[in-house]
């Protein structure tokens, strides 16, 4: 249960930053923001198993803060392009 809280929480606070560092208008709300969070951490973390030859199932490895932002910023990126205005 605090594992939950706690990507919760730390997904608002990297989405917070990539909607910062992002140019443009997003506009969003406490849940759509930690759900961006949560899902930049979870693309960074994938590539970063992946470009380690493990694989997905193989275990989750944690990416950095940095990375989890920038994975942020493509999903804003690609919901920008597909209309969604995210």
């Amino acid at each position: 249960m605090f594992n939950l809280i706690g990507n919760i929480i730390s997904g608002f606070f990297v989405g917070l930053i990539a909607r910062a560092l992002y140019w443009g208008n997003n506009d969003m709300g406490f849940w759509m923001t930690s759900l961006l969070g949560v899902g930049g951490a979870l693309i960074a973390g994938t590539l970063a198993s992946l470009s380690n030859g493990q694989g997905i199932r193989e275990g989750f490895n944690r990416a950095g803060c940095i990375s989890s932002i920038v994975g942020a910023m493509v999903l804003i990126f690609i919901g920008n392009r597909m209309g969604w205005h995210l």
